[in-house]
């Protein structure tokens, strides 16, 4: 399991992007919070992608804040495994879990 050392970010706040922000928790749980200007059709997807990816990364006890602009599956995906890596301080990620 990957542990979080520190609050870290990754994203912008442009069309079609999104901003995520994790930070390292004590609960042993995935904490959620999601704005999305396209939620009411799409946010249940959403959290589902962003749990799955924990989950692939092996990864509890973060609070994560996403503030998706329209962002497609693949940005979201990759938004949060970058702001995941920065926040364990890992500088050489395991690829497997990258998938």
């Amino acid at each position: 399991m990957n542990i979080l050392k520190k609050s870290a970010y990754a994203g912008t706040l442009e069309s079609s992007d999104a901003y995520i922000h994790v930070s390292p928790i004590q609960e042993n749980e995935i904490k959620l919070i999601l704005e999305s200007s396209v939620e009411e059709i799409y946010g249940e997807a959403i959290e589902e992608l962003v749990v799955q990816t924990l989950k692939e990364m092996k990864i509890n006890n973060i609070l994560v804040k996403v503030q998706d602009k329209g962002a497609l599956d693949f940005v979201i995906k990759a938004r949060l495994q970058a702001a995941i890596l920065r926040a364990c301080e890992s500088n050489e990620p395991v690829w497997e879990e990258l998938s």
